[in-house]
């Protein structure tokens, strides 16, 4: 076994190929979306390649200020893995491999952000005792909440956000699909700046660029009333898991109580499709040692409840 350094001339295909088959792989896995950033990130992504040649794994990773990082772009990295050649064996001795890799490379310091287990395809956890084996530390550990689309010990929404999913109703709103980017990308640009003083992470031209390479994964719901949007939120939608970012609602959006009633139709589309759970998002700053309270109550009277993000840390002259 052997890691390599990934070169996009000759393994975009068949990285592309694993992210199709990895059970914690995302369509944010797909190098299309990874590569985005341009040259923004310094791209450091690994391969693990068997004997016979074939793809065992690949790890989304950057370089930044010296530290490989999985992935400092994306929410998630973590290995990705050919389930049927990779077991908790095979997932050690490709962990072992890689911070030796790494060490001859000159570099002190992973930090891991595994894929969120809701995500998963299928159990793939074995990354986690790897890396605690090569004695990685929990560096962060944000909370996110989400709710379970088809168990019955899902909590409800509370009795005030079906009392104001029944005043957006009664009040004419109503919830489309929307490819109004620019209307919307305004509203929630409005909403940001004045309530939290800041701006969305994303350009305009960025999220138009990635809805165009991912449209089936990137949908853009809508609360309206009277034709116009008064409130969005943007959903990632991949195999397991609906994922909502984005979130805003405009002064009107408020007053007509229209964020439950359109969480409630995008739930319905996610169980359309065949999502397991929809993701509020995490609710944290500081790798997760600021929680806003707030925030998180928000999201449990949504009926969200905790799912962790763990940042895990090797110090690899430690090794």
């Amino acid at each position: 076994m052997e890691i390599w350094q990934y070169n996009p001339t000759e393994d975009k295909e068949r990285w592309d190929s694993l992210v199709d088959v990895a059970p914690q792989a995302t369509f944010m896995h797909k190098r299309a979306y990874i590569d985005y950033h341009g040259d923004r990130i310094k791209d450091f992504s690994l391969l693990a390649v068997d004997g016979r040649g074939r793809l065992l794994g690949a790890l989304p990773a950057c370089e930044v200020n010296g530290v490989v990082t999985s992935h400092a772009g994306l929410t998630y990295g973590g290995w990705l893995t050919n389930a049927t050649l990779v077991n908790g064996n095979t997932m050690l001795k490709m962990t072992q491999l890689m911070v030796q890799a790494l060490k001859e490379w000159g570099y002190k310091r992973l930090i891991y952000k595994p894929v969120p287990t809701i995500y998963h395809r299928c159990p793939a956890q074995d990354d986690l005792y790897a890396m605690w084996r090569c004695g990685a530390t929990i560096e962060g550990m944000n909370l996110s909440s989400a709710v379970q689309l088809d168990s019955e010990w899902q909590p409800p929404f509370n009795r005030g956000n079906r009392s104001n999913m029944s005043h957006a109703v009664a009040s004419g709103v109503e919830t489309r699909v929307s490819d109004d980017w620019a209307y919307y990308w305004h509203l929630l640009g409005e909403v940001l700046g004045t309530r939290y003083r800041a701006t969305p992470v994303h350009t305009l031209e960025e999220i138009t660029r990635l809805k165009s390479l991912f449209p089936d994964n990137i949908v853009l719901h809508t609360a309206v009333h009277d034709g116009s949007i008064v409130a969005g939120v943007v959903v990632y939608y991949t195999d397991a898991v609906a994922h909502c970012q984005y979130i805003a609602a405009g002064e009107q959006g408020r007053t007509l109580r229209a964020l439950p009633l359109l969480m409630h139709d995008i739930m319905t589309h996610a169980r359309e499709r065949g999502c397991r759970y929809l993701d509020y998002g995490t609710s944290n700053e500081y790798g997760g040692h600021l929680l806003n309270e707030s925030l998180l109550e928000q999201k449990a009277r949504l009926g969200g409840r905790g799912v962790v993000y763990p940042i895990l840390i090797l110090e690899l002259n430690r090794w």
